[in-house]
């Protein structure tokens, strides 16, 4: 069992000892781990009732922010270094956002193909994943999985990503199982293709109750 207590100055330590540039302003992160002190201190969390994800207005996305400035570099960090303390800053800042009323259960995050993770050693919306379910106290769920490799959507406009993801997901016996509201986690929604698709997957099986949380949109 590892000794958390340990670790965690093992980690600050070595923070001091190799000291890394804060991926929200460029300072030094000195002691912090994943974002300097007042770069952490800024992050704002809010529940948004209009998105492409519900068909209804109500409350269903839990947000940090707009895809700019300290949120767009964090997020770019978190996708392509895969930092575990800067998913565990960026998990916390979502948790404070939850409301305790939507009942949730469980939390996941979208799946990559296990050829790409393989490639890239990580899923960064997993690890973001992860980090908010402990910051929830709640189990860390692998809803789904990716049956269909499919090409990156930086570059396709909203109905080729929609058509890009078209049959990609599919959803797990445990998420068939949960009997509860699932929270499922994005690092950063545009169109909102992927969330969608992972949405239609879950709902054609009948888990209909199903909220989000995202970096930035």
């Amino acid at each position: 069992m590892t000794n958390r207590p340990v670790t965690a100055v093992v980690q600050k330590l070595l923070r001091a000892l190799l000291p890394r540039a804060c991926p929200g302003c460029g300072e030094s992160l000195g002691h912090s781990a994943g974002l300097c002190a007042g770069c952490a201190a800024s992050l704002t969390v809010r529940v948004e009732s209009h998105s492409m994800l519900s068909n209804t207005v109500r409350p269903h996305l839990v947000v940090l922010g707009q895809h700019k400035g300290l949120l767009r570099r964090a997020a770019r960090e978190l996708k392509y270094s895969g930092h575990r303390d800067l998913a565990g800053v960026l998990g916390q800042a979502l948790a404070r956002g939850v409301p305790p009323g939507w009942g949730i259960q469980a939390v996941s995050a979208v799946p990559m193909h296990p050829e790409r993770q393989r490639q890239r050693h990580f899923n960064h919306a997993e690890m973001l994943g992860r980090a908010l379910a402990d910051a929830l106290e709640l189990p860390y769920l692998e809803a789904l999985a990716r049956r269909r490799h499919t090409a990156q959507q930086a570059r396709k406009s909203g109905s080729e990503r929609s058509g890009n993801l078209e049959g990609a997901f599919v959803p797990l016996p445990e998420a068939l199982e949960l009997g509860g509201p699932l929270l499922l986690v994005d690092d950063v929604m545009t169109t909102g293709a992927t969330l969608i698709a992972c949405r239609d997957a879950l709902a054609d099986h009948g888990m209909e109750q199903v909220y989000y949380a995202v970096l930035t949109r």
